[in-house]
């Protein structure tokens, strides 16, 4: 039965799925019984500190009677500028052409509703793809189709396309001759091209690229936004501080709805994002982090009977032990390791698992220990 609002009306909720993490509850459970506790590798959120550098700037900013600058405020526009051209070599953007978001899933979510799309318009989205591709399509009523290649979609002509490289889950790093390809075609049927980098920092066998180098897009940001978020890099997932920046015409598109929306990132959120877009140190001890967790828990899944595919660059590792995912999930969480079915994120999903590296170092030595003791059973 489709679930009502006041009025007789749909409620909104009744358009979207069911909440993936929700269905976790009965192998989170069972993990949970595990005597030594959980090992949580079923999402991907920060388990380490803030660094003080971004903490500090976060206090002393916190004296901020007034509204934030919708637009960010111009520290933060040019630090964001400047770190995209060091760390990512995107260059060519305009201060103007960057604005601060509340997080980036929020992002994702209302970008087809604030780009104007409708029931009439189609949203193309990864095959295996983060939910939330899906769930702002549906917001908008837009049509969604699945699709990795431009040959899969035939005469159709979408108005949004939704790139993620690295990919969450599967780690997959889109090829520069691959982006450039889409680049192309999107161009030439004036689509709009939305590439979510927010792992772009985390290459691990191959070095990403955003859509916005100039070895993609010749330098030209016509029609291409690229999605960025400090949640991984700089552990700012409480923060909700993330950026979207690219084609002038359409950020300042974002940016009118957004002002009269009253979607505007705090005062002091702004700052501590300066500090972390302009300090690298703690960019990169971030990431040593994460390739030294990867560096033990990949080798225990391949010893226990896994298979790791793609899992190229991000924070996850895509796993499969040729078994339905939901098996591999209860077969884990016996184990006192919970993981994410693969399933989440499409149909063709439904063999794979995906682990986080998002736990803290004694929480993924215990899982390799577990890992290890399943696999000399």
């Amino acid at each position: 039965m489709q679930q009502e609002s006041t009025g007789g009306r749909p409620a909104v909720s009744a358009f979207l799925p069911e909440f993936p993490w929700d269905t976790l509850a009965d192998a989170k459970a069972a993990a949970g019984r595990h005597p030594d506790g959980v090992v949580d590798l079923s999402i991907g959120t920060p388990v380490d500190p803030v660094a003080p550098v971004i903490q500090e700037a976060l206090a002393a900013a916190a004296f901020s009677p007034g509204y934030p600058a919708t637009a960010g405020t111009p520290e933060l526009r040019e630090s964001a500028v400047v770190a995209l051209r060091r760390r990512f070599g995107i260059t060519g953007v305009p201060e103007s052409a960057v604005l601060p978001v509340i997080g980036t899933k929020g992002l994702i979510a209302w970008l087809p509703t604030l780009l104007g799309l409708g029931p009439t318009d189609l949203v193309a989205v990864p095959e295996l793809a983060y939910p939330t591709y899906d769930v702002g399509a549906r917001l908008a009523r837009a049509q969604v189709v699945r699709a990795d290649s431009l040959t899969q979609l035939g005469p159709q002509s979408p108005a949004l396309v939704f790139l993620n490289s690295p990919s969450n889950p599967t780690g997959r790093v889109l090829g520069v001759d691959h982006l450039r390809k889409v680049v192309g075609w999107a161009r030439e049927r004036r689509v709009v091209v939305a590439s979510d980098e927010c792992y772009l920092g985390l290459g691990w066998d191959t070095e990403p690229l955003s859509v916005l180098h100039p070895d993609v897009c010749d330098g030209d940001h016509t029609g291409l936004l690229a999605i960025h978020s400090l949640s991984k890099s700089s552990s700012l997932a409480g923060y909700r501080a993330g950026l979207v920046c690219g084609d002038p015409g359409l950020v300042a598109e974002l940016l009118a709805v957004r002002k009269h929306t009253g979607m505007i990132v705090p005062t002091p959120v702004q700052a501590a994002m300066v500090a972390a877009l302009d300090d690298d140190d703690h960019e990169k001890l971030q990431r040593e982090c994460y390739a030294r967790r990867r560096a033990m828990l990949a080798p225990a899944l391949r010893k226990a009977g896994f298979t790791i595919d793609d899992s190229e660059a991000g924070l996850y590792l895509w796993a499969t032990r040729g078994e339905p995912s939901g098996d591999t999930v209860g077969w884990l969480a016996s184990r006192g390791i919970l993981v994410a079915p693969g399933e989440f994120y499409g149909p063709r999903g439904g063999q794979h698992v995906r682990v986080a590296l998002t736990a803290t170092d004694e929480r993924i030595d215990t899982a390799v220990q577990r890992l290890t003791a399943s696999a000399t059973c």
